[in-house]
């Protein structure tokens, strides 16, 4: 009896030192000293990446190293955003019985979080804080190796733009398939034959723009006198200009938004290797079955993981604004980047986080989120899709909540793009962009327009437009749906 009694005191002594580490463990103080740590990890990682990002890695095993470093610091940045927002929110409520306006935006603020996720709390919280510092502190005891290594990679030539780069004309991550489409078009063909590198993504994931910034290195434009751009509608007009090309080392990019019949490749191909054995061909495509004609192993491009998105979209949310100082909006941002995440594109992040980054406004952010949320779900329960499936299979998205003009229907086309689009924006249409729409609907223009949904501020100032119609007038379904366009955006 006494044995029985004994081994049941040892056991509940057990559990309550237990419970008394784990109280002092998920204390604010335990974890505000974890975000500290969490913040001097991912300075040192993120130095690394930045140079790593700056310099020309060939060895296969650095770029698989890269990629481990570049995903542990995405997200150890979530976990500590996570954590920052969630001791605001416990220190706020340690004070709002001091303040009646306190309480009163609070509970303005709670009417309006509709469509926000709770964030992770307690034991929850405590495990992501402690997951991310264990991934970095991994990686940074490794990380020694890696650096020696990387003094030993050959520094690339930075342009002026490079570090608004990243973020002005999409051009964010992607470190390890930069380095791979280097590597590639630097290499010699090894058969004495042209390479060909299929590049194969989804829609607006950055395809083109990956190509555009590798293009632009010196050494490839030294290597490769004529770089030429074409489409599945024209690549084999060149064969008709064989004279311009012919001896010179040409690296040619081939947009195909369809298949492409065999004897027209091969006819191609054959052209390429007659004129120079030492050019490149770099095909880019949503479609994985042209990975048929590559030479090489191709470069998949998928949508950015939900950390990497998420940290891309509050640098382009904040600007020069410190989140640190926005707690409530570092939350409001996440729940943009969860829909983002789920059917959004870079453009979309760019075209919303304009629109945020002018209005540093807890009612404002909100008051989009929710519309935008609105939109996603009327047209899955109209349509049975989401907004991106729509505009990526050619059909028009119904915007009418986003726009708040529910007496007025607002419907637009699926997106184009000025420098790839098969047809132009009707230019005598009036135009205006998203961010006039979203903040002042009633400035929306009557009948027909365009809409511009974002304009890249570099060269060469590429432009996403949708059609608009007067969807007051009575037009025969598939009216719109005529012209074929190569892009979309859903929000």
């Amino acid at each position: 009896m006494e044995t029985a009694i004994t081994a049941v005191a040892g056991e509940l002594l057990s559990r309550f030192i237990s419970f008394t580490i784990n109280k002092y463990c998920s204390s604010n103080g335990c974890l505000e000293e974890k975000g500290e740590r969490l913040q001097r990890l991912l300075t040192r990682v993120h130095t690394v990446v930045e140079e790593a990002d700056a310099r020309h890695i060939a060895n296969s095993g650095m770029l698989m190293q890269l990629k481990i470093l570049s995903e542990v610091m995405y997200q150890g940045y979530l976990a500590l955003d996570t954590l920052r927002f969630q001791l605001h929110e416990e220190s706020s409520m340690d004070k709002v019985s001091d303040s009646f306006i306190s309480i009163s935006s609070a509970n303005r603020l709670k009417r309006r979080r509709t469509f926000l996720a709770p964030v992770n709390k307690g034991k929850n919280r405590y495990l992501e804080v402690n997951g991310a510092l264990e991934n970095l502190e991994k990686v940074v005891s490794d990380i020694a190796e890696f650096v020696v290594l990387l003094g030993g990679c050959e520094r690339l030539s930075r342009r002026p733009y490079d570090a608004y780069l990243y973020i002005g004309n999409f051009m964010f991550g992607r470190h390890t398939e930069k380095q791979k489409l280097l590597n590639f078009l630097l290499q010699h063909n090894p058969d004495g034959a042209p390479a060909v590198l299929p590049i194969v993504g989804g829609l607006a994931v950055g395809k083109k723009t990956l190509v555009a910034h590798v293009c632009a290195d010196e050494r490839i434009r030294s290597q490769f006198p004529s770089i030429l751009h074409l489409n599945g509608d024209n690549f084999l007009s060149i064969v008709d200009h064989e004279k311009a090309i012919l001896g010179m080392s040409t690296l040619l990019v081939v947009e195909f938004v369809s298949d492409v019949d065999d004897m027209e490749w091969k006819e191609f191909y054959s052209f390429v290797r007659r004129t120079n054995r030492r050019s490149k061909v770099v095909i880019i495509s949503k479609l994985e079955r042209l990975a048929r004609f590559g030479s090489v192993r191709p470069i998949f491009l998928n949508a950015l993981p939900y950390e990497e998105l998420w940290y891309l979209f509050k640098v382009l949310a904040f600007g020069s604004a410190d989140p640190a100082e926005h707690p409530r909006l570092v939350h409001i941002a996440e729940g943009f980047a969860k829909e983002l995440h789920q059917g959004g594109s870079l453009i979309a992040a760019n075209a919303l986080a304009d629109v945020l980054r002018r209005n540093l406004d807890a009612e404002i952010w909100l008051c989009i989120l929710n519309r935008c949320n609105k939109v996603i779900e009327k047209n899955l329960l109209a349509y049975g899709q989401h907004p991106k499936l729509l505009m990526e299979q050619g059909h028009e998205v119904d915007m009418t909540d986003f726009a708040f003009s529910p007496v007025s229907p607002l419907r637009i086309m699926p997106c184009t793009s000025s420098s790839s689009a098969t047809y132009a924006p009707v230019k005598e249409l009036p135009q205006m962009t998203i961010g006039e729409l979203l903040l002042d609907p009633s400035v929306r223009p009557k009948g027909q327009f365009n809409l511009l949904s974002w304009e890249s501020r570099l060269p060469p100032y590429t432009s996403f437009i949708h059609f608009v119609p007067n969807c007051n007038e009575d037009n025969p379904e598939g009216t719109y749906l005529s012209r074929k366009k190569r892009r979309g955006m859903a929000l």
